[in-house]
């Protein structure tokens, strides 16, 4: 039987989210193409042009150029990934004082980089910006069908964390990332308080290491060293904030799983093994998989979990794998995200028991980029 995502989807939410997960993780594959509608919300209003901030304000136009916005016209290449490319994931913004756009509620059109003026902020809205994330689902559904929602999700948490990343990179001070599932819009919610207070951390980026960053493409091949697959699991682990699991798939010498040890300084084997192969099976069947240098795995969300749970570890997911992709970076390491996945039950193929340690989000990683590949 075709089942069709309009059966789990109601407008921008799924009607069943228990069940549009199960089906996106089922090996029925999504029908033809649908289209994909306009690449940005259509905000009402004119477009305002968001202008440059004074000393102590927030530096909105900086602050969404390294997070959301699109470096042309074509909306595909984005500063946050995006399954397909489609950028689901819609802004809106509610400024208080101390921004560079004066206090109200906004909606930001990315492939324009400009500001739609919706009225007042909300009662009660701090200082600073508070970036509410919904998405569009008509946009991921049109290629993915009944295996868009986990995507965007995924995506979702992505954006938070480019978000996230640009904020600790101009200096302001540290947002406040709410991704507790609870609600079906917004999704999530970035609050970016204005410069002072709290220290950046130690591993805050530059504008520059954001403005690097790039999903590769495949292959990605070439064993990442000890170090830094280390580091990328660490980035991983702290990020994922207790909902998951974390691993790696890593191949010869030694094939297997790792993990990071409870220390985070070093990382064990956990599973003997070559797991390359059976991971592109699952990932949608993509075969470069199966030569990746390693595949850093996020794990969990049984298959009785509830629809908070389901939001809460996919958003999670996302924003975890888009800090590791910014570690991966640093380490000089070539990496992709990996969203779609079906039938990828770790726990039951490693002898535990079934629908209990799925496979919900990963990062391929290599020590190689496919331009080069293809000039050896």
């Amino acid at each position: 039987m075709e089942h069709t995502c309009a059966e789990h989807t109601s407008g921008d939410h799924p009607a069943d989210l228990v069940a549009a997960l199960a089906l996106a993780r089922s090996p029925e594959p999504p029908g033809p193409d649908t289209p994909a509608g306009p690449a940005a919300r259509a905000w009402p209003g004119p477009p305002l042009p968001i202008p440059g901030a004074a000393v102590g304000e927030i530096d909105l136009d900086a602050v969404l150029r390294l997070s959301l916005a699109a470096p042309d016209g074509s909306g595909r290449l984005r500063p946050a990934p995006s399954a397909g490319a489609l950028h689901p994931v819609d802004a809106e913004l509610a400024v208080g004082t101390d921004c560079s756009l004066p206090p109200g509620r906004y909606g930001y059109d990315p492939l324009r980089h400009r500001v739609h003026r919706l009225g007042r902020p909300p009662g009660g809205t701090p200082a600073g910006m508070t970036t509410r994330l919904s998405v569009t689902a008509r946009r991921t559904v049109s290629h993915y069908g009944h295996r868009a929602w986990p995507l965007l999700l995924l995506d979702t948490g992505h954006a938070a964390a480019a978000l996230l990343l640009a904020a600790r990179a101009l200096g302001c001070g540290e947002p406040e990332v709410r991704l507790d599932g609870l609600a079906e819009n917004p999704l999530a919610t970035v609050r970016i308080p204005p410069p002072g207070g709290t220290p950046p951390p130690r591993d805050t980026p530059t504008p520059a290491e954001l403005r690097a960053r790039r999903s590769d493409p495949p292959p990605l091949t070439g064993a990442p060293p000890p170090g830094a697959l280390r580091a990328v699991l660490a980035a991983a682990a702290r990020a994922g904030g207790g909902e998951l699991r974390w691993c790696a798939a890593v191949g010869p010498p030694d094939p297997g799983l790792v993990e990071p040890a409870a220390d985070g300084t070093e990382v064990r084997r956990y599973a003997a093994g070559e797991a390359r192969p059976t991971l592109a099976a699952w990932a949608a069947g993509q075969a470069w998989i199966a030569g990746a240098g390693a595949v850093l795995l996020a794990h969990g969300c049984p298959a009785d979990a509830d629809a908070p749970h389901i939001r809460r570890t996919h958003l999670r997911a996302g924003f975890a794998v888009h800090l590791a992709q910014l570690a991966a970076l640093r380490h000089g390491l070539a990496a992709r995200p990996v969203g779609s996945w079906q039938q990828a039950d770790l726990g039951a193929a490693l002898g535990g028991a079934p629908g209990r340690d799925w496979i919900v989000h990963a990062l391929a990683l290599g020590t190689r980029h496919a331009d080069e590949e293809n000039t050896t």
